[in-house]
C-alpha cells in the first residue's frame, strides 16, 4: 500500500456517501453549549459518537469532568503504538452555538443536514463537527490502509465548551500534561483563506475585550435647563474612543502596536489576497493602518474595534444629558504586543489626552500565538498539501480571529499546525451554516496524505523541528 493508494481509498469512502451519513447523524445532535438544557446531548456526543469511533481504532478513552463548567466534559483519547514513535496531538470540539432555528431559510433546519449543490447545510457542519469528522475519517483510512497501524502515536483532545470560551481547557491541559504529552499538534478549525485555496495557519491573533465607562453623575438632567453647563459623558466618551482609534480605524496607542511585522512576515503575506470571493463583504480600502496592505492589516497588525456604545435610552431618547456612558471595545492583536498590560496602557494614554474621568476595565483576553514560519514542519505540511490538492496552499502566520491555540503552544509547548476545512462565507455562528462538499473531500485527501507521511517520516520530521528550535535558542 502506498500513500496514493491510501488517498484513493479515502476518496472512495467519501464518494460512497458514508461520510455524509456520519456527519448527518452528528449534526442532528443539538449540542448547544450555551444552553443549560442540552447537557445530556453534550455528554452523548462524546460517549456515543466520538468514543466508539476512536475505540475501534485502538484508542483508550479518558472521559474527564470539566473543573470549571459542569456538564461540559472533555475526552482525551490515546493510542500508543510504540513509545519510540513520535506522538501527534489533535483536537476538536463537539459543541455548537445556538441553532437559531426560526431564522434559517425556508426549507432548512440547523439539525437536519441538507445538500444543495456543493453545500451541506446544518449547524456544526463547518464549526466544528464537519472539520473534526474529516480528520477522524483520515485517521481511520490510514489505520485500515496500514493494516491496523498508524505509524505514529496519536492523542486527541475533545471539548464540549469551545463556544462558551473553552472554560476548563487550560486547567485540563495543565493537570493532564503527562497524558497529553506529544511532539506536534495538527488540527482543524477556523476558515481557509477562501473556498478555493487550501490553507495552513500557525497560530492565531489574540483578543482582549475591555470596557470604558464615564460616571458623571447619578441622574440625567434636562438638556434645556443644564445644557452647556454639565459635561456630557457620551460626548466625552466619544472623544476618548476617538483618541484610541482615529476616523480611519488606525490604532493610536503606541504601547499596543506590535513589533512582529518583520520583512519575513511581510514576504509571506505578499502571497495572500483577502476578500473578493462570493459572500465576502466589500473591503473599505481607506480603512485601517496606513502603509499596510489589507492582508497585513488582518494577519500582521492590531485592530481596535468598538463593539457597543451606550448612553441614555436609545429605544426612547429623553431630552436629557445622560449621567453615564459606557463602551465595550476589543483589541485583536498579533505576537509582539504587550496585551497583558492593556488596561494600564489605555488608562495612561487617555490621561495624557485629558480624559481623566474614563474608567478602564479589563474584561477578558487570550494571547496571540505563532509557530515560526521557517520551522521544517511548516515546509513539510505545505508540500504535502500541495501534492494532495494540486494547488499552492496559502500560509498564514496566524489566523485573523482567535482560537485556544495558546493551551497547545504555550502550556503543552507544541508546534501547532492548523489545516481548516471551512471557508469565510460558511455562515459560522450565523444562520444557514454550511460546509462545502468540495472542501470536505479535498480536506480528507489532504489529511490522509499528511497522516500517512507522518507515519513514514515522523521521527525525521520531529527531529528536524527540535534541531531548528535548538538552533534558534
Amino acid at each position: 500500500m502506498t500513500v496514493d493508494h491510501a488517498v484513493t481509498r479515502a476518496t472512495d469512502y467519501f464518494d460512497s456517501g458514508e461520510f455524509l451519513q456520519l456527519l448527518a447523524r452528528r449534526v442532528a445532535l443539538a449540542t448547544e453549549s450555551q444552553r443549560d438544557d442540552r447537557d445530556a446531548l453534550l455528554q452523548r456526543y462524546l460517549q456515543d459518537e466520538i468514543g466508539p469511533q476512536l475505540s475501534a481504532l485502538g484508542f483508550t478513552l479518558h472521559f474527564i469532568d470539566n473543573p470549571r463548567a459542569e456538564n461540559r466534559p472533555f475526552l482525551i483519547a490515546t493510542r500508543i503504538e510504540d513509545e519510540r514513535l513520535p506522538t501527534l496531538l489533535s483536537y476538536g470540539h463537539g459543541d455548537v452555538v445556538f441553532g437559531d432555528d426560526e431564522n434559517w431559510r425556508d426549507g432548512l433546519s440547523p439539525w437536519q443536514l441538507k445538500e444543495e449543490g456543493d453545500r451541506w447545510y446544518a449547524r456544526g457542519s463547518a464549526d466544528n463537527k464537519g472539520q473534526h469528522c474529516v480528520n477522524l475519517a483520515a485517521l481511520e483510512q490510514v489505520y485500515h490502509a496500514r493494516g491496523g497501524k498508524l505509524g505514529f502515536n496519536c492523542k486527541i483532545l475533545f471539548e464540549m465548551g469551545e463556544e462558551i470560551s473553552s472554560p476548563g481547557l487550560a486547567e485540563i491541559c495543565r493537570e493532564q500534561q503527562a497524558l497529553l504529552r506529544a511532539d506536534l499538534f495538527i488540527a482543524s478549525d477556523g476558515p481557509r483563506l477562501n473556498a478555493e485555496r487550501p490553507t495552513l495557519f500557525l497560530g492565531s491573533r489574540g483578543c482582549v475585550n475591555f470596557r470604558l465607562t464615564i460616571n458623571a453623575r447619578d441622574n440625567a438632567y434636562h438638556s434645556g435647563n443644564w445644557g452647556g453647563l454639565l459635561t456630557n459623558p457620551a460626548t466625552r466618551l466619544a472623544g476618548a474612543v476617538a483618541s484610541l482609534v482615529n476616523a480611519r480605524g488606525e490604532l493610536q496607542v503606541a504601547a499596543l502596536k506590535p513589533d512582529s511585522l518583520t520583512g519575513a512576515v511581510r514576504a509571506i503575506l505578499s502571497d495572500i489576497e483577502v476578500g473578493g470571493m462570493p459572500g465576502d463583504p466589500a473591503i473599505d480600502p481607506a480603512w485601517g493602518e496606513a502603509g499596510l496592505t489589507p492582508t497585513e492589516r488582518l494577519y500582521g497588525w492590531n485592530t481596535l474595534e468598538v463593539l457597543s456604545f451606550l448612553a441614555g435610552n436609545p429605544a426612547c431618547p429623553m431630552n436629557a444629558i445622560p449621567g453615564q456612558a459606557t463602551a465595550v471595545c476589543q483589541l485583536r492583536f498579533v505576537v509582539g504586543t504587550d496585551w497583558e498590560n492593556l488596561a494600564d496602557h489605555i488608562r495612561s494614554h487617555l490621561q495624557q489626552q485629558g480624559f481623566h474621568d474614563v474608567e478602564v476595565e479589563f474584561m477578558r483576553g487570550s494571547p496571540a500565538t505563532r509557530l515560526d514560519p521557517c520551522d521544517p514542519l511548516v515546509g513539510w505540511a505545505l508540500e504535502s498539501m500541495a501534492i494532495s490538492s494540486g494547488k499552492k496552499p496559502a500560509l498564514l502566520p496566524n489566523l485573523g480571529g482567535s482560537l485556544p491555540n495558546e493551551v497547545f503552544s504555550e502550556i503543552l509547548g507544541l508546534p501547532t499546525l492548523w489545516v481548516p476545512h471551512s471557508y469565510p462565507a460558511c455562515g459560522q455562528h450565523g444562520v444557514n451554516e454550511h460546509m462545502l462538499k468540495s472542501i470536505a473531500r479535498e480536506g480528507l485527501q489532504i489529511m490522509t496524505r499528511l497522516f500517512w507521511q507522518l507515519g513514514e517520516q515522523g521521527a525525521a520530521l520531529t527531529a528536524s523541528h527540535r534541531a531548528h528550535t535548538e538552533g534558534k535558542a
